[in-house]
């Protein structure tokens, strides 16, 4: 690949020539809105953890709590990656190699994203176990297989992202061009698929599955209970119950709201592989900014609808006298 003068234009990272005042000026406002958007992201995600980790909830919520840890890494890696990019580093000697492979072409950044992906997969099927499989879950979601699925999520995430981006890589007349380098078309062609066919199409049907049986169930149990809501021996299994209903609606919109984020950006990335598509057009950076946008509104969802991070966030208000309440967790 070849790249021509800067004052006429200038390749991208696909090898497409796109005039340099169009792509400059795109990507320019692209990045700085980014920025922003990882320091909300950054803020917002630091306080849900503090949220957490004061009434202990990260100890019962182990899974949610990795879940907003991952995005808080994220939105610390939208300001470091997208600072670099705006700072327009040259790209000289070793340096300038490992900055490219490591920054300009997103790769620490999407190990967290990716880990944050495989993570509420995880969280899906917990919740799945636990509500729709109370006694199996208990045999099941022992402490270290909780660790393990922990660590996986963040070893996975990196694993992809390195592994595809690492290899795919390379400077070239000082310019960075990320995901080019593949062996042969037909293997990039193959990670576009699996990219599509895991992270939509077996997420979407997972999500359907768990969170589905998990509404039928809290129906049937609300129902159940509301027969026996007199009773006072039903009072603290009411109360594990409004717990749980109150992590799985937490949970279906976090589930929901990834999917409406994050699915168009992967069938663009499938589309890119296999048409004239770069990762210069408009449409590439609405998408990229509705998936980013992603990673700092989640805290905001957990805000409004976790009850034990609600009440911790509502003690915060000076003019606010509203006692902790921290629901019984399973």
């Amino acid at each position: 690949m070849t790249t021509t003068s800067d004052d006429v234009t200038r390749q991208s990272a696909t090898g497409n020539d796109v005039p340099l005042s169009t792509s400059r000026g795109i990507a320019y406002y692209f990045q700085t809105t980014i920025v922003f958007i990882g320091i909300v992201g950054t803020a917002a995600n630091a306080l849900i953890l503090y949220a957490m980790v004061a009434p202990k909830q990260h100890r019962k919520q182990l899974m949610i709590f990795n879940q907003n840890a991952l995005d808080l890494f994220s939105s610390v890696l939208l300001i470091a990656t997208y600072g670099a990019k705006l700072g327009d580093i040259p790209l000289v000697g070793s340096v300038g190699y490992w900055l490219c492979v490591w920054f300009l072409s997103e790769n620490v950044l999407w190990c967290g994203i990716l880990a944050s992906k495989v993570n509420i997969m995880l969280v899906t099927v917990e919740r799945y176990l636990k509500v729709v499989h109370r006694n199996l879950s208990k045999k099941i979601l022992k402490k270290w297989v909780v660790y393990a699925a922990v660590a996986f999520s963040w070893v996975s995430g990196f694993a992809l992202s390195i592994g595809t981006t690492t290899t795919t890589t390379d400077v070239v007349n000082g310019l960075c061009y990320a995901d080019e380098f593949w062996s042969s078309y037909e293997s990039r062609l193959a990670y576009g698929i699996w990219n599509f066919l895991f992270f939509v199409v077996v997420m979407l049907a997972l999500f359907i599955f768990c969170y589905g049986r998990i509404l039928i169930i809290v129906r049937r149990q609300a129902s159940v209970m509301a027969s026996h809501l007199a009773a006072e021996s039903s009072g603290h299994q009411a109360l594990l119950n409004r717990a749980q209903v109150n992590v799985a609606k937490t949970m279906i919109l976090v589930s929901a709201f990834y999917a409406v984020s994050n699915i168009p950006i992967t069938v663009y990335y499938l589309l890119y592989i296999q048409t004239n598509l770069t990762l210069l057009e408009s449409a590439y950076y609405s998408m990229m900014f509705i998936s980013f946008v992603y990673i700092c509104t989640n805290p905001f969802i957990y805000a409004a609808t976790f009850e034990p991070v609600k009440n911790v966030l509502l003690r915060l208000i000076p003019c606010n006298k509203t006692p902790l309440e921290v629901p019984g967790q399973a």
